[in-house]
């Protein structure tokens, strides 16, 4: 029980930081996003994730891995989202984009490769 909780404190923890490096460079927050955060993003993240599947049974695995890659793959669509919109000069960061570029890359393949791994589960069984 206390490996779950840990591991869904984690995995919050890491989307978050995924979610503030999108929203600074997009204008929408007035924070800042240091480097920590790029380390911390995909390591809470994998660890969290991790930690809940260990301690959950396979039914509670499956969800996980599919809510977990869900909004993954929606914080690499705003990522993706805020370079178009950046590239069109629709809006401007003033920043730079390579924040969105990490997230667009790193969210995009977690979340991918757990959506791949979720239909490979279900079609096995």
């Amino acid at each position: 029980m206390i490996l779950a909780i840990a591991g869904l404190f984690l995995l919050a923890l890491g989307l978050f930081c995924g979610a503030v490096l999108v929203l600074v460079p997009m204008g929408l927050v007035a924070w800042t996003a240091d480097a920590v955060l790029w380390v911390l993003f995909p390591l809470f993240s994998l660890a969290g994730y991790a930690l809940v599947v260990m301690a959950s049974k396979s039914a509670n695995a499956k969800t996980l891995t599919m809510v977990a890659s869900v909004f993954l793959l929606l914080m690499a669509a705003a990522s993706a989202l805020g370079l178009v919109l950046g590239a069109a000069s629709i809006t401007s960061s003033g920043g730079s984009s390579l924040q969105l570029w990490y997230v667009l890359a790193v969210a995009g393949v977690l979340g991918l490769v757990g959506v791949a791994s979720y239909g490979r589960s279900e079609s096995a069984a």
